[in-house]
């Protein structure tokens, strides 16, 4: 008797647990097609007319890319080199060649000079993307193999350029962060500022490059 009696408890708490299983796939049965719903109604896609006007949108270029044209020409810099933190500045003559391609919408830039007695060659490009409205700029040279790749914001209030990117450190094979400051000092005088990360892993000035514009 007392056995029968164990048997039929269990097999009520077993008949319970199930009942709350069952109500529990069928709240996260509820939960799971909520969220199918909201997906689809996410996934409307926009009519032609919609696409065609985000796509000129995108495409044409606006008061950012005014200022960039307003770079266009040859300038002549002071360039101050400090190999890490502490270090004695090491200075350079450089020069820029600016102009705007593709119908306004994105700067080249030709840097020469020369760097501990060897020539120096370096090429810039800077966008602005009208959809995420930020600068995103790109630099190569014959120092190197890599393609630094940084983005930023102008402050019309500090007239400055901020830009923040990675970069993999040839000696350590490690990523480490780089930060790039363009100040707009006059309509003729640029002052450019990168910040590297030592070894210590402590952020540094490493180079500073005063530019006037040729007229």
């Amino acid at each position: 008797m007392n056995k029968t009696i164990l048997t039929l408890a269990i097999a009520s708490l077993s008949l319970v647990a199930c009942k709350k299983d069952e109500k529990k796939a069928d709240a996260q049965s509820s939960v799971d097609s909520t969220a199918t719903k909201t997906e689809e109604a996410a996934a409307v896609i926009p009519d032609s007319a919609a696409i065609n006007k985000a796509w000129m949108e995108y495409a044409t270029p606006g008061e950012a890319h005014k200022m960039m044209m307003a770079e266009n020409g040859t300038w002549n810099g002071e360039m101050t080199m400090w190999m890490n933190a502490g270090a004695e500045p090491m200075k350079q003559a450089v020069s820029a060649e600016y102009k705007t391609v593709m119908g306004g919408r994105y700067q080249e830039g030709i840097h020469k000079g020369n760097f501990m007695g060897m020539p120096f060659e370096g090429k810039s490009t800077l966008a602005y993307d009208n959809a995420t409205q930020e600068y995103t700029s790109t630099w190569i040279d014959n120092m190197g193999t890599g393609i630094m790749i940084m983005k930023g914001k102008y402050d019309p209030a500090t007239k400055q350029f901020s830009f923040e990117g990675d970069c993999v450190d040839p000696v350590t094979k490690k990523t480490k962060k780089m930060r790039e400051v363009v100040t707009v000092v006059d309509d003729n005088t640029r002052k450019m500022e990168m910040f590297d990360t030592g070894y210590d892993g402590k952020e540094y000035k490493n180079m500073e490059i005063l530019s006037t514009k040729k007229k």
